[in-house]
């Protein structure tokens, strides 16, 4: 049990990806209302910071930047030093590595918490164990039961996100510039950072594309890193005049701000995917070798996409095998998941 009286200063490590970023912001939201008073920092990787940065929850986003300043054991220790100037009462370790651990403990702070994972029991203050009926639930009741194990009263079960002024402004402009007023813009979603084994086949997603616009009027607008460059090009060029292609050219508030003008979203299993989940937009969710229980989208407004094999959820990177949990899965499926979810949207 976490001594709420006596924590004024609360580190909370976030999770290194974006999709597992979103599916803490409940958690993060518990942590904020049993602690109203406190200072909360958290501590992320530079790829995820814009998850929080303007999230009510937390006064202070501090980068830890693996790459670069914090690269190393002397990176790690230069972090330390850094941290430890802060004089934080409480560190809330949301991820689960070892090294999260280990930093709070360089650290010297005083209140160390979070799963008994990854050999990392003596470096904890307040370890929780992990329940066989928390390891069946979706990733956002895994960390809100983390909260509930530390004594805390976990706030809803409902993923936050705010894309920031700027960022939504930014995304405003562009749909005005691409879309007719009254035309629907749908989200393309092909690249997944885990590995090709999450990737519905790009030609199906051009394909798709067409179909949207031919059938529905829509204009599409496609999201991704510089790796995901290619595919936007390929789905570009098989709708002319009706596709913003974004890859590689939004920061990540950019892109968040983006998917919440969307009226629907197609993606991978994928970051992007948590945000539009995050973002209340109808989703349609493509999954192939990973476990819709445990990360689906979030959301009431969403519809997975699946064909099921007895090789599933094999949760490779790659497929050593055939790849027919995507390949299986046609443009006429993805089609029926968008009409039933325009339907009640």
């Amino acid at each position: 049990m976490l001594e709420t009286g006596k924590i004024k200063k609360i580190l909370i490590r976030s999770t290194n990806w974006v999709g597992d970023a979103v599916m803490t912001t409940p958690a993060v939201r518990t942590v904020r209302e049993n602690f109203p008073k406190a200072r909360i920092t958290i501590l992320c990787y530079p790829w995820v910071a814009d998850v929080f940065a303007a999230s009510p929850h937390v006064d202070e986003v501090m980068i830890f930047d693996p790459r670069g300043a914090h690269r190393g054991a002397a990176g790690l220790l230069r972090l330390s030093s850094q941290l430890r100037k802060r004089g934080f009462d409480a560190a809330i370790l949301l991820q689960n590595a070892f090294k999260a651990a280990l930093i709070a403990f360089l650290t010297r702070i005083p209140v160390r918490a979070g799963y008994i994972r990854d050999g990392r029991r003596p470096l904890l203050t307040h370890p929780v164990p992990i329940s066989p009926e928390t390891r069946k639930k979706h990733q956002v009741h895994y960390y809100q039961d983390l909260c509930r194990g530390l004594g805390m009263k976990p706030g809803p079960d409902e993923l936050f996100l705010d894309p920031g002024r700027e960022a939504g402004e930014w995304a405003a402009e562009k749909r005005q510039a691409l879309v007719p007023e009254g035309r629907l813009l749908v989200g393309l979603n092909p690249g997944a950072a885990y590995g090709p084994a999450k990737r519905w086949p790009v030609e199906k997603y051009a394909a798709l594309a067409v179909r949207l616009a031919d059938e529905m009027d829509a204009a599409v607008a496609v999201f991704g890193t510089d790796a995901d460059r290619g595919a936007g090009r390929e789905i570009a060029a098989a709708v002319p005049g009706r596709c913003l292609d974004l890859t590689g050219r939004t920061s990540l508030a950019q892109a968040m701000a983006m998917i919440g003008q969307c009226g629907l979203f197609v993606t991978n299993d994928s970051g992007l995917m948590h945000v539009a989940a995050a973002l209340k937009v109808p989703l349609a969710a493509i999954f192939g070798s990973t476990d819709p229980v445990a990360t689906g989208p979030f959301s009431e407004n969403a519809r997975v996409v699946r064909h099921e094999f007895d090789c599933q959820p094999c949760f490779a990177t790659d497929c050593k095998r055939d790849f027919r949990c995507m390949t299986s899965i046609g443009v006429d499926d993805v089609m029926a998941a968008a009409v039933d979810l325009l339907a009640v949207s």
